[in-house]
């Protein structure tokens, strides 16, 4: 992976991060917190959405959907695990 790759990347995971900290209200994790939901988002989504046959399509906005339904997704699990 290049830095290019890299860095697009990251900044993906940011805003799907922050998409998702909007969406799902009460979650405010700071730069580094939506980078990281982001990313673990899109890893959620990249593997349940080919199960459900579920499919976007190509290029940055797509990618930036894709990793927000994931790291919604995600918040709304965590939220429920503190909720428990």
């Amino acid at each position: 992976m290049g830095t290019e790759s890299l860095l697009v990347f990251i900044i993906i995971g940011a805003i799907a991060g922050w998409l998702a900290g909007l969406i799902v209200k009460g979650f405010g994790l700071g730069l580094i917190g939506n980078i990281v939901v982001g990313i673990v988002g899109a890893l959620i989504a990249g593997w349940l959405f080919p199960r459900l046959g579920f499919a976007i399509g190509g290029g940055i906005f797509a990618s930036i959907i894709h990793a927000t339904i994931g790291a919604v997704i995600l918040l709304v699990l965590i939220k429920l695990v503190k909720q428990a």
